[in-house]
């Protein structure tokens, strides 16, 4: 009998998880075929009573739930991964715990993954939020998908179905500073798109701050992209070009004398707008550089405080 292993993180979910846990269990009879179940909960470092709800869904079904509590906030791709870490099924779903991705969807994903299909992507074809957020993400996903992941369905994608192949590959990789559902794109697996609407938040307030964005934006271009490096390059060979050309024409005004060649006030303008330059590129080759000091340093992407695993009863109890 085939087991799904559904990855969950979650940071200040407290609202969310008993309405969240209801919702998982009444979807289970939507399948149309014998699978067991396995709930990964990851507590990203949440301060409010988060844990307390997991632990809650835990007591009442300690046979489907493993329960991961991580020492710290380290980020909602990171305890994916610490998910993935702990997960034992045949395949996997990441899920929000906000309830934006339904969960109705995951057993159509199932479907595709019993014909042989080892990726299933479920596309946001469309919001239901704000004009800012659209903004960003269509611009986020539009960027990545020219830039970055060509095989990126245009509106990107949360809510994903996987191999434990895939899971096992992610989780052997463990790279630092990424955005591990991307991670799983770049595999290159053959996939399935199912396009949906996303809903728009009902319950408490997301802590997709603006810093953790602009975050998520430097790390996919970092980890999946050299644009950044190869734009440095073509500026630099542009400007040299401009530079040259007047340096020619300065030189030639000079020997036939009949054109007066000023301009401090050029000159002080291209000098600072080259040292920008130089200032914005070195800060570029330093987000890579950085990254691989990160790497190289060998710390773990997660500290994991508590485990229960699935059939496991907790510790109190």
């Amino acid at each position: 009998m085939p087991k799904i292993s559904i990855i969950i993180p979650c940071y200040f979910n407290e609202a969310n998880i008993p309405m969240m846990a209801q919702e998982l269990i009444a979807n289970e009879k939507n399948f149309d075929q014998d699978f067991t179940f396995e709930y990964v909960m990851v507590d990203d470092g949440s301060k409010d009573n988060t844990y307390l709800e997991l632990k809650n869904f835990k007591s009442q079904f300690p046979e489907k739930v493993t329960l991961v509590k991580l020492a710290g906030n380290v980020g909602s791709f990171n305890a994916i991964l610490a998910g993935m870490h702990h997960a034992t099924g045949d395949c996997n779903v990441i899920l929000a715990a906000d309830l934006q991705d339904p969960p109705e969807l995951i057993p159509k994903m199932v479907s595709y993954w019993r014909k042989g299909i080892k990726f299933v992507v479920a596309n946001r074809a469309n919001r239901e939020e704000g004009f800012m957020q659209k903004l960003f993400s269509n611009t986020y996903h539009r960027l990545i998908k020219k830039y970055a992941l060509k095989n990126v369905p245009t509106g990107g994608f949360d809510l994903v179905l996987f191999d434990k192949q895939l899971r096992e590959d992610v989780v052997k990789i463990n790279e630092r500073n990424t955005n591990q559902i991307y991670l799983l794109s770049w595999l290159d697996y053959d996939f399935v798109n199912i396009p949906y609407t996303r809903r728009k938040r009902e319950v408490g307030t997301s802590r997709w701050t603006l810093s953790k964005k602009i975050k998520l934006f430097i790390d996919s271009f970092v980890s999946f992209s050299f644009t950044p490096i190869r734009l440095i390059t073509f500026v630099g060979l542009l400007l040299g070009s401009i530079s040259f050309i007047y340096g020619v024409f300065i030189i030639f005004s000079r020997i036939m004398g009949n054109i007066k060649v000023e301009g401090w006030t050029a000159m002080m303008v291209t000098f600072l707008f080259v040292a920008s330059f130089q200032m914005v590129a070195l800060g570029i080759i330093g987000e890579y550089v950085w990254r691989a000091l990160d790497a190289a340093r060998g710390r773990p992407n997660f500290v994991v405080d508590e485990v229960s695993k699935a059939g496991e009863v907790l510790p109190n109890e």
